[in-house]
């Protein structure tokens, strides 16, 4: 016998297959047809959750938006050290976006609509809030004497993200999400190894 999912499962549901179908066609194609093919649902059962398209994406922005918030709060309450807490902060994020690929293509979207608009906004908010931790974070390992005196903790987050926007830009080209953290992992370990205080002889 089939389980009935509730109302805020199917809504879910919903917001999660508008990100993928969004990834392989682009979130300014996304029809709610497209979603009901993908979900095996008709478009009146989608529009019984969302009266209104616009509303889907709405819902997408509090999706997103609660993962990165609880990645940043996950990684600020560990009592770990700083460095490891910068290591929390990009891999976790790295996964957010493998797991929504989407999120990318809708940050960059020239022709947004109205709600659109609103998610891309809400998700540059997330990211500028991101920045902060990682610059909070390598401040203190400065502090701490971790990382090297010099560093500049802004420029230490600018090249922090960059490992993320290069990764992301080869997702986009190459169309294949696991690339984040196969290789992020690695190339966050080199980043960090060149910011941290040269060992003594």
């Amino acid at each position: 016998m089939r389980t009935r999912k509730s109302a805020t499962d199917r809504r879910a549901e919903i917001a999660r297959a508008a990100l993928d179908v969004a990834f392989h066609v682009g979130p300014g194609q996304v029809s709610t047809g497209m979603i009901a093919d993908r979900l095996g649902l008709t478009q009146p059962a989608i529009y019984k959750h969302f009266p209104r398209k616009q509303d889907i994406w709405l819902a997408v922005a509090d999706h997103l938006s609660a993962l990165i918030a609880l990645n940043i709060e996950r990684a600020t309450a560990a009592p770990v050290a700083p460095d490891v807490r910068l290591r929390m902060l990009v891999m976790d994020h790295l996964e957010v976006v493998r797991d929504n690929p989407a999120l990318p293509d809708i940050m960059v979207m020239r022709d947004a609509r109205e709600a659109q608009d609103e998610l891309r906004s809400r998700m540059q908010a997330n990211m500028a809030k991101l920045r902060s931790a990682l610059a909070e974070n390598v401040r203190t390992a400065v502090a701490l004497g971790i990382f090297r005196e010099a560093l500049d903790p802004a420029d230490a987050a600018t090249l922090l993200l960059g490992i993320i926007q290069s990764l992301v830009l080869r997702m986009l080209m190459g169309r294949d999400p696991q690339i984040l953290l196969q290789d992020g992992e690695r190339l966050l370990t080199l980043q960090l190894a060149g910011f941290s205080m040269p060992e003594k002889k």
